[in-house]
């Protein structure tokens, strides 16, 4: 089964700079991995659909958003759930595959693989498989159609700390049966397992005066989740370890750079999405720009997945 993985290209042949921005402290990231500051909007969904009114749930604050107004992502919000309205051919739907759920006197996030299914006799008939996935970053919305899935998304946030590893808290329900439905094709069953994932990628990145961005991989983390877990693990850490790994011991192909498969996404200083072009391995002493932190339920590419694979995460923190 395909993996998770990061796509590499070549260095264009040109001076580049490193992408400036405003980085976000470890201090807020540990109070956002808290989980306990959910947004709710209720989606009125197209008429021809039924009209139903759909709840999604995003990690921000502020009054319940109604109708079918998009959500704009506040500067503080540090993690994106794809919990994410779309409008695929004039025809209004909400999607929430992450969940906020009850945890002592907060909340935790529960992420799941779900089928979203939209039928309109004579006009659509689609069954899509969604990863329940959080990403430090934000998916843009509405989301028009199920192509080029990761350009929907603004991989990272820009950061400059060297945190010695991640700590938090999981349980898991996974290896389900690996499906793909992507909406427009008919869902096949492909067997194999599937597992949950938390990926950490610490990036020095940099933009030309085209606008094209690459990075250099300056700090990896990753975990696959194989087991069942139903009751909680507290304070796992997961190590984040610097420089080029690739001959180090313990390598996973999810921690290298090249993926046929996966392509990063970013907004650039012009304001346009691009790709992010990850080149090589940084110096194991240099200052990342940007990190990104994923967490999913699914280790397949968009629309592969375990239908049914659960994963609960909570008190995710930045430790040094």
């Amino acid at each position: 089964m395909k993996r998770f993985r990061i796509l590499g290209l070549l260095l264009p042949l040109f001076v580049s700079v490193p992408v400036q921005a405003s980085s976000y402290t470890d201090s807020l990231f540990n109070e956002k991995g808290k989980f306990d500051q959910w947004r709710v909007m209720q989606i009125k969904e197209s008429g021809v659909i039924g009209g139903n009114i759909k709840t999604i749930y995003k990690l921000s604050e502020g009054d319940t958003i109604t109708g079918q107004t998009p959500f704009v992502q506040r500067e503080e919000d540090v993690f994106a759930p794809c919990n994410i309205m779309a409008n695929v051919m004039g025809i209004v739907k909400g999607s929430n595959s992450v969940f906020p759920e009850r945890r002592g006197d907060g909340y935790c996030a529960r992420l799941s693989v779900v089928m979203e299914k939209v039928r309109v006799l004579g006009i659509i008939d689609m069954e899509v498989l969604v990863q329940g996935t959080i990403l430090s970053g934000y998916f843009h919305e509405p989301i028009r159609d199920t192509k080029g899935a990761y350009s929907k998304m603004d991989c990272g946030i820009p950061f400059t700390e060297r945190p010695s590893a991640v700590r938090y808290d999981y349980k898991a329900e996974v290896g389900k049966p690996v499906v793909r439905s992507t909406g427009f094709s008919p869902k096949k069953r492909l067997g194999g397992a599937d597992y949950a994932f938390i990926a950490v990628y610490l990036q020095r990145r940099t933009e030309d005066a085209d606008g094209n961005v690459t990075a250099k991989r300056v700090g990896t983390a990753f975990k696959l989740f194989t087991e069942d877990q139903p009751e909680w693990i507290n304070g796992e850490t997961l190590p984040i370890r610097y420089g080029d790994i690739s001959s180090e011991p313990g390598f996973l192909p999810d921690m290298d750079l090249k993926n046929k498969d996966i392509v990063y996404y970013c907004r650039n200083s012009k304001g346009d999405i691009v790709p992010i072009q990850e080149n090589g391995w940084a110096e194991a002493d240099e200052e990342p720009t940007h990190i990104i932190i994923w967490v999913s339920s699914s280790c397949g590419e968009a629309f592969y997945g375990g239908l049914g694979n659960t994963f609960w995460v909570d008190n995710f923190e930045l430790i040094y």
